[in-house]
């Protein structure tokens, strides 16, 4: 039996076996059944060249040639899919030709364009074949869209690889492929098809001699615009509208002889209705305006701004107001390609004319609302290029000086400031900032006007009344502006600007509002990254001139100074200069007795400092941390003073002094930190002066307290560092043993979950401990204490952190839960109702640092444990619970859609009642109200609708601004409900 027989046989039975009777033919295997034996017995002869391919061909004999279309096709299908089997090297180049000409001259049989595609990608064959196969396809498809789908996409994929691989074949046939192929793929429908369409139409608009062809082109691709193509659900292939959309938007925009077609109908367009619809077109114009040559765009440059202008001058839909600027832009930089100077005679400034006129005649009237968006545009077009950026600065700049001359109040000056502020920020673009080097070889063009800028700015800032703060603000970073421009303003003018700045953050009064002092010190940090110097020479001194030897109870200057010092410190010497002056101001404040926010205000500063530099290559690093010792020393002393009160030995000072010592110690090389970690308790005083506390019985509260400083000293040692001898007791003895009825304290239950922690963390052996710990949730002495323990064992810490060397493995956290959660659904099932409340106080401090992932398995038995918690007083498990929530309808809505009755009503009335609950409850419940919409779906919130909006009412008068704001977006979200969505 023949291997075509053996395939006609099985094809309708078993493709896949006929499939491997055909890969027999062209390959030797072992016989896949007894009806391809002998296929396979002439797939030996055929590789072993005993048989020719021709002989293959002949062999298909009545076949080919009978009546009944069906058998053709299935005979073709099987030559097909015996090339397909055939090595890449099998064929030669004479065999390929006869095959393609075999194929071509039956290529409307199934099978054919398969066979023909095959060939195609075979490196022997040659243009003249994809000639053949172009012209075969454009003369028996001329009605290819009234074919199957499947088949059309089998040609587009033919056409597609002789289009990659053969072009310049393709290209020889001039007019007849361009025509024939245009001709060929118009009309067609099917999404997947015309991804393949619309690339293969590019290449041709771009690569071929389109003259005379032209609009044929065009309307072969612009009656598709705009896209309003909607993927069904579970769509296999992956095609969006925004594919379809970004491949026509690249037709259009491939060739400028597209210009007389596409401008006016984009222009046309955009009385469109659609903000979907008008957003492509303005996307569509700017790419044609990014890829048309110079001469087309100056051609209809003044008819797009015409039509563009009014997206933005009358904004009803800012993204749209957005596009259109972006579309404004393209032009000018298209039009500003190759320009080396601002000539009032190039296609730009011919553009630009009558865009910069308009501007000027809306800030007649700054008042208006077309005044900003005017700015926005000149603003806009001024970024793309020095030239464009130097004729906005000539022609509109001068009137703008002039009108705010004359300008009789507050409300006209605003936004004409406003207008030269946004006008004047491209120079830092094209002409650098006096940190960088220049980006232009033009003049700046704000040369002329420096004197009457400088005047300006410096007025509106400093000779405004206080209360004008936003007005002040802008000519504060107007000011900052011109001293960031390169060799521009002269180093007396600078520190004249630096002046007013501290002036701002030292003096003034803002009135609760710190909108300004905050412009004010951020102005101050970039100078200093420019002129640290300056900073330096007048700053400084006038800051540290606040922090008084002793403070009045009513002084808190020094609040402002130091906040303004830390962040102006950006560079090394400033902050170098800082760090010294505040050790040395700390050496006079501490052993005093005043206020106790003063230094701790300074240690945080210093805190703040180290932490935004890099340590480990600070070179003043021993100096620092000799400073340091230095306090602690000085704290372990102060604590043995009876009847003492210093500022010193108050916990908080302390725990900050802690923090300041950790970060340095942890930076110190290993032979220091050994030196450290044997005076962790001693805390380096003499043994006379101060006796380490642990182990000791007979201590006071002070001394006490320096457990804090030894704490954070020794959690910046490295792992490597051996610690002093006597903490290895603690270490190695059980700590389960402070659980017992007779060691059992609040304070043993707190050390023994920080024991825990450390041992969970790193994926220690810990089990038996952690099921202690659980059943102390039933104690009934202390099983509050031991409920809030449970959030202790995965928060994030400071001192148990990967910082100071902790090991923290990933699945720590997944491990705990999957130990606790179990335990505790069980427990509360059987719990009374006063113990339940420690289960759900362990449950939400868990679930606090457990990411949703592990979460989810376990949504089943955990829900109707989080809505128990909504129940709870406690405000803060109930935050936790609610963000669970929250989290879980993000991911998994489904299981939150059965209990919405009871989560709307108890969210509500968290959110209602500022009393009972913390702003961040209130806050949670009304984040997890607004994310229902979009998550669950509509027919099973329209019946709580109502009665959500209308308790979003009571909200509004929350004492807290965040809050207010989320409950104005949550009745926004449920409002929205019936809307229908855009058409996008």
């Amino acid at each position: 039996m023949s291997g075509v027989r053996a395939y006609l046989l099985t094809v309708d039975r078993d493709q896949g076996e006929a499939s491997l009777i055909a890969q027999g033919t062209a390959s030797s295997k072992e016989p896949v059944s007894v009806l391809c034996f002998e296929s396979l017995h002439s797939t030996a002869e055929l590789e072993s060249q005993q048989l020719t391919l021709i002989g293959v061909v002949q062999s298909l004999g009545e076949y080919i040639i009978d009546e009944d279309a069906k058998i053709r096709s299935k005979v073709v299908t099987f030559l097909s899919q015996v090339i397909g089997a055939l090595s890449p090297t099998f064929l030669s180049r004479q065999q390929i030709q006869v095959l393609c000409q075999f194929l071509c001259d039956r290529i409307e049989d199934g099978g054919a364009v398969a066979g023909l595609t095959k060939l195609q990608e075979l490196e022997r064959f040659n243009k003249d074949m994809a000639v053949l196969i172009l012209r075969a396809i454009l003369e028996h498809f001329q009605d290819l869209q009234i074919r199957p789908q499947s088949l059309r996409l089998q040609i587009l994929e033919l056409l597609n690889g002789l289009m990659s691989k053969h072009r310049s074949a393709i290209k020889s046939m001039l007019s007849e492929s361009l025509v024939g192929i245009t001709d060929l793929v118009s009309g067609e429908k099917d999404p997947r098809n015309l991804m393949i369409v619309f690339s293969i139409l590019k290449v041709i608009m771009v690569e071929w001699d389109i003259v005379g062809h032209a609009e044929t082109l065009f309307d072969a691709v612009f009656c598709y615009f705009p896209i309003t193509f909607r993927p069904p659900p579970d769509d296999p292939y992956g095609i969006t509208a925004q594919d379809l959309k970004t491949r026509l938007r690249g037709c259009i925009a491939a060739s400028h002889y597209f210009a007389p077609y596409a401008f006016p109908q984009l222009i046309d367009k955009l009385d469109s209705v659609s903000p979907s619809v008008k957003k492509d077109v303005l996307q569509t114009i700017t790419a044609c305006a990014s890829s048309y040559n110079i001469t087309t765009m100056t051609n209809y440059s003044v008819t797009l701004w015409d039509s563009l202008k009014y997206e933005i001058l009358n904004v009803q839909e800012e993204d749209l107001a957005e596009e259109a600027l972006i579309a404004i832009r393209a032009i000018a930089e298209r039009l500003s390609n190759g320009l080396t100077s601002a000539v009032p005679n190039t296609p730009l400034a011919t553009y630009m004319r009558p865009i910069m006129k308009e501007c000027n005649e809306y800030f007649q009237a700054p008042q208006h609302k077309q005044s900003k968006p005017a700015s926005q545009i000149l603003s806009s077009i001024g970024t793309v290029s020095s030239v464009a950026h130097t004729l906005v600065v000539r022609s509109v700049v001068p009137q703008l000086l002039t009108l705010y001359q004359v300008a009789d109040s507050i409300s006209k000056q605003k936004p004409l400031l406003e207008a030269l502020l946004q006008i004047l920020q491209p120079t830092l673009i094209h002409h650098g900032s006096s940190s960088s080097a220049k980006r232009s070889d033009l003049e700046n063009p704000l040369g002329p006007f420096k004197d009457n800028l400088l005047e300006i700015f410096s007025q509106a800032l400093m000779s405004t009344a206080e209360g004008e703060i936003s007005f002040r603000v802008v000519a504060l970073k107007s000011l900052l502006l011109l001293c960031c421009l390169q060799d521009y303003l002269q180093d007396n003018e600078i520190g004249m600007t630096v002046q007013y700045f501290d002036e701002i953050v030292l003096s003034e009064n803002t009135s609760g509002r710190d909108d300004l002092r905050n412009a004010a010190i951020q102005g101050l940090v970039d100078i200093s990254r420019m002129k640290p110097a300056m900073i330096m020479d007048i700053t400084f001194p006038a800051f540290m001139a606040k922090l008084p030897d002793s403070l009045p109870e009513d002084n808190v200057d020094y609040k402002v100074a130091l906040e303004a010092l830390a962040r102006i410190s950006a560079e090394r010497s400033t902050s170098d200069t800082l760090i010294r002056r505040l050790f040395s101001r700390l050496d006079m404040i501490l052993m005093t007795s005043v206020p106790s926010s003063y230094p701790q205000a300074i240690l945080s500063t210093l805190y703040y400092v180290f932490n935004q530099r890099r340590l480990t290559s600070e070179p003043n690093l021993g100096i620092y941390s000799h400073n340091i010792i230095g306090i602690l020393s000085s704290a372990a002393i102060a604590s043995t003073k009876v009847g003492l009160t210093l500022t010193l030995i108050e916990p908080q000072t302390m725990e900050l002094l802690g923090r300041l010592a950790c970060l340095t110690v942890r930076t110190l090389d290993t032979h220091k930190q050994q030196s450290v970690s044997q005076k962790v308790y001693t805390l380096f005083c003499d043994g006379k002066v101060f006796a380490p506390v642990p182990f000791r019985e007979d201590v006071s509260e002070t001394q006490r307290r320096t457990m804090i400083l030894s704490t954070y000293l020794l959690a910046g040692v490295a792992k490597g560092v051996s610690v002093v001898q006597s903490l290895h007791h603690v270490l190695w003895s059980s700590p389960a043993g402070l659980l017992d009825t007779d060691n059992l304290s609040n304070n043993s239950i707190r050390a023994v979950f920080w024991i825990a922690k450390g041992l969970l963390l790193r994926l220690a052996d810990a089990d038996e401990l952690l099921h202690r710990l659980l059943g102390l949730l039933n104690n009934k002495i202390y099983g509050n204490t031991a409920a809030r323990g449970f959030a202790l064992l995965l928060a994030p810490d400071e001192i148990v952190s990967k910082e100071n060397g902790a090991v923290i493995r990933l699945l720590a956290k997944q491990k705990v839960f999957s130990i606790c959660m179990p335990e505790i659904a069980n427990a509360f099932r059987k719990s009374d109702t006063t113990l339940k409340s420690n289960l759900l106080i362990a449950l939400s401090g868990i679930l606090r640092s457990t990411a949703i992932e592990v979460l989810m398995p376990e949504i089943e038995t955990l829900l109707p444990l989080l809505l128990q918690s909504l129940h709870f007083d406690d405000s803060e498990v109930k935050a936790a619970s609610i963000e669970t929530i929250t989290t879980i309808c993000e991911e998994n809505p489904v299981v939150i859609q059965e209990h919405i009755s009871s989560l709307v009503s108890q969210l509500l009335k968290c959110a209602a009642d500022p009393k009972s609950n913390t702003p961040k409850a209130r806050y949670n419940a009304l984040r997890c109200l607004r994310g229902f919409p979009g998550k669950i779906k509509e027919r099973i919130l329209l019946p709580y609708r109502g009665a959500v909006t209308k308790g979003m009412l009571l909200v509004l008068d929350d004492p807290k601004r965040h809050v207010r704001k989320e409950a104005v977006e949550c009745r926004s979200s449920w409002l929205n409900l019936d809307e229908p969505d855009d058409d996008d």
